[in-house]
């Protein structure tokens, strides 16, 4: 005898009626957590912008009348109506000069071999790790590494300095031992600082690059160097340019390490006497001087009209804010520009 098929119970209709409630106040519960979320994350954005307002209004009604062509041509003086910035920004663009040169090529060289050549290992991977963090550890420690390593080269030469001096044929190249406290010794220790940025912002970049590139290089007879020449690095340049200009615009800012290797607060004269860029032109030997000569920077000049006693330096810091500010965003529209160049060039 077939069996009878039993009836399947059913929730009642007051039992729907009680989950479906359920459900919409749920919804509706999820919806009005959005809806804060939202409200708080905007807040959050206009009090950022509104501090920032706050601040810059704050420095431009500081510096208002005293920012003018004088400050920025005159050299630093105890007189706060003729103190001017022109030493820092001579002595930064020397910095900034010398920590490209070595820590640019350096950096990128060492992410190709890291990303393109270099075994997956442990030793490798104890690389990687050990740039990440040296590129979260604080500029004090480089400016004391630099202190012992480049200012006083570990107490090598004892306490007479030595000279080392090179004939180029159009001037002498003199080469103290150790470096003192001379703008060469700064960017060395600058280009300690920002290297470990340069390199994972470079590693970055390489490995953005989609692997059919490489393979399609391959598969047509190039070789290794090839394909990353031709290809693997105009393809990741945008990346490349644009953390290089983003770790030297962390550099040009930095004072702490400055500080550590011996960066003249009150200075009267620029590095080589190189005044203009006619100079690099026509004094060679100033500009073989330059390296190794006294300096200051404009964080530095910044610091010393803070620190200053006469309440009329607050206007003139407050006006190497606004140049140092301007440098800023500079570099960093710089940055955004070249990357919206380069990538439009990019086709994948």
């Amino acid at each position: 005898m077939s069996e009878q098929s039993q009836p399947v119970p059913h929730q009642s209709d007051e039992q729907s009626t009680v989950n479906g409630l359920q459900r919409t106040n749920a919804s509706r519960s999820k919806q009005r957590i959005g809806v804060a979320f939202e409200f708080a994350c905007r807040m959050s954005t206009w009090f950022s912008v509104a501090v920032l307002v706050v601040l810059l209004a704050g420095l431009i009604w500081k510096s208002w009348g005293w920012l003018d062509a004088d400050f920025l041509t005159n050299f630093d003086s105890r007189h706060p109506g003729e103190a001017g910035i022109w030493a820092g920004i001579w002595g930064s663009v020397w910095l900034m000069f010398f920590t490209m040169l070595f820590s640019v090529p350096i950096g990128i060289g060492a992410a190709i071999y890291l990303e393109e050549y270099a075994p997956p290992t442990r030793l490798t991977r104890f690389i990687q790790i050990n740039l990440s963090n040296l590129a979260g550890v604080p500029s004090i420690v480089y400016g004391i590494l630099g202190l012992t390593t480049f200012v006083r080269m570990f107490g090598a030469f004892g306490a007479n300095q030595k000279v080392l001096a090179i004939s180029l044929g159009f001037g002498n190249l003199r080469i103290p031992l150790p470096l003192d406290r001379t703008v060469l010794s700064a960017a060395l220790t600058l280009s300690l600082l920002i290297m470990p940025v340069v390199i994972v912002a470079a590693q970055e970049a390489l490995r953005a690059v989609p692997g059919s590139i490489r393979h399609g290089s391959f598969a047509l007879g190039a070789t290794k160097w090839q394909t990353i020449r031709h290809q693997v690095l105009p393809a990741s340049l945008p990346g490349i340019l644009t953390g290089v200009i983003l770790a030297v615009s962390r550099a040009i800012g930095e004072t702490a390490p400055l500080l550590m290797v011996g960066a003249f607060m009150f200075v009267t004269s620029t590095p080589g006497g190189i005044q203009n860029p006619v100079d690099l032109l026509t004094n060679p030997q100033g500009v073989l001087d330059a390296p190794f000569e006294p300096f200051t920077a404009i964080p530095i000049q910044i610091l010393n009209w803070v620190q200053h006693h006469k309440h009329e330096f607050e206007h003139v810091a407050a006006a190497g804010i606004i140049v140092l500010l301007v440098v800023l965003l500079v570099m960093n529209a710089s940055a955004v520009l070249l990357r919206n160049r380069y990538q439009s060039k990019v086709r994948w």
